[in-house]
């Protein structure tokens, strides 16, 4: 009796392939022919769940985007359970932003996917709608966040400290990525614990 193969099981296998690629010879290196090499495949195979480079490489953006989203949405409710100004609160706030940074193995690769993603979507626009699904469901979750430690702020000052914060995570990802002998998880945790400072002030 042949082997049943799980497609979803089997495309996920491939999008692992592909972020080990980028994140050891980066992007320009995700061929059809490296990924399936990366996976233990035949090109065939592969292209069996995917009509070319770009649809794989679409599908694995979009792939790291829904892991990561999903882990700051399991995050959430802790947040919006706890009492704001309380220490439970500021401690589920910082674990759900170093949801975003590379503080381990699995998520440094994650993070290095996307931001070499992100970037190779100004160039090519078949990632680009992605790339806008990425921000606008990151930017969601971080400004609910923001509303949460400044109640009482107008909402324009709410969506510039949204970006602010957006900003300092996105630096902080590519620091902790280049750096990470200095830029530990220590230290990502306190210039995020300083700029919660800086919200409340």
């Amino acid at each position: 009796m042949p082997k049943i193969v799980d497609a979803d099981a089997r495309r996920q296998d491939v999008v692992q392939a592909v972020l080990r690629i980028i994140a050891v010879d980066g992007l320009e290196r995700a061929s059809l022919r490296e990924v399936a090499d990366e996976a233990g495949l035949a090109v065939g195979s592969v292209r069996h769940y995917f009509a070319g480079s770009e649809e794989l490489l679409a599908f694995s953006f979009g792939a790291v985007v829904d892991r990561i989203v999903g882990r700051l949405q399991q995050l959430l409710p802790a947040v919006d359970g706890a009492v704001p100004g309380s220490p439970e609160h500021r401690e589920a706030v910082l674990t759900l932003l170093g949801g975003l940074l590379p503080l381990d193995q699995e998520s440094a690769v994650e993070a290095c996917a996307w931001l070499a993603f992100k970037n190779a979507a100004r160039i090519r626009p078949f990632l680009a709608g992605v790339a806008d699904r990425s921000h606008r469901e990151v930017a969601a979750v971080v400004g609910t966040v923001v509303a949460a430690l400044l109640p009482d702020e107008p909402q324009d000052n709410l969506v510039l400290e949204a970006e602010r914060l957006l900003a300092t995570l996105d630096g902080l990802c590519m620091h902790a990525l280049l750096q990470p002998g200095w830029m530990t998880a220590q230290m990502c945790r306190d210039v995020l614990d300083r700029h919660l400072d800086s919200l409340a002030r």
